[in-house]
């Protein structure tokens, strides 16, 4: 494996610079935008597309979902300037931002949107492979948490079998992070209690 191209300085400018960027509550924003009030307060409690999509506004779930991906691709364009190393810290701060915010208490999404993101602008193949997944597992279930847990976990499974160990090693660390976030939705999975796509909260 290759050596890391970067110091320890640029590691964590590049790792606040994700933060930062990951950090912006899309959800939150354009819900209180709208005039629905506090999407913390519906359904899952997340502020995430899925849980914006049972305020029953299918354009404010596709703008966060579409914010929530931006802004871990943007993280990963800006970082990779200085190469592809500072590209994938910064992808790791965009996620951890995310899920993890400051601004809310370190209480923010579960992160596969922003996952999705990281993964366009780190490797747009496996984004195709992700999103292929995702949306055949959600057509057939219409389970979203399973779809993400299922399409989370392919992802550095196929880097790992062409041989990218480096984002393979990013990619099962945010898969992890996604399993953790989900670990409520798991159980009620596992209890048939789990809420479907386009289920009002």
């Amino acid at each position: 494996m290759m050596e890391w191209q970067i110091g320890p300085g640029l590691t964590l400018a590049m790792l606040a610079l994700g933060y930062a960027l990951g950090s912006i509550p899309f959800g939150l924003l354009l819900t209180r935008a709208a005039g629905l009030g506090d999407i913390r307060s519906i359904g899952s409690g997340n502020i995430g597309a899925t849980n914006v999509l049972r305020t029953g506004n299918r354009w404010l779930a596709a703008g966060t979902l579409l914010g929530d991906a931006l802004k871990g691709t943007v993280a990963v364009m800006l970082a990779d300037q200085w190469g592809p190393d500072a590209a994938l810290v910064a992808g790791l701060g965009a996620f951890l931002g995310h899920i993890f915010p400051l601004w809310l208490g370190f209480k923010g999404g579960k992160g596969v949107a922003t996952f999705l993101g990281i993964l366009i602008g780190i490797s747009w193949p496996i984004a195709i492979v992700f999103a292929a997944i995702w949306l055949a597992v959600a057509l057939v279930t219409r389970y979203s948490s399973l779809a993400a847990l299922l399409a989370a976990l392919a992802a550095p499974l196929v880097l790992v079998a062409l041989g990218d160990y480096r984002k393979a090693l990013l990619f099962a660390l945010l898969t992890i992070l996604i399993w953790y976030k989900h670990s409520a939705n798991i159980s009620r999975l596992l209890a048939g209690k789990e809420s479907r796509i386009g289920q009002k909260g």
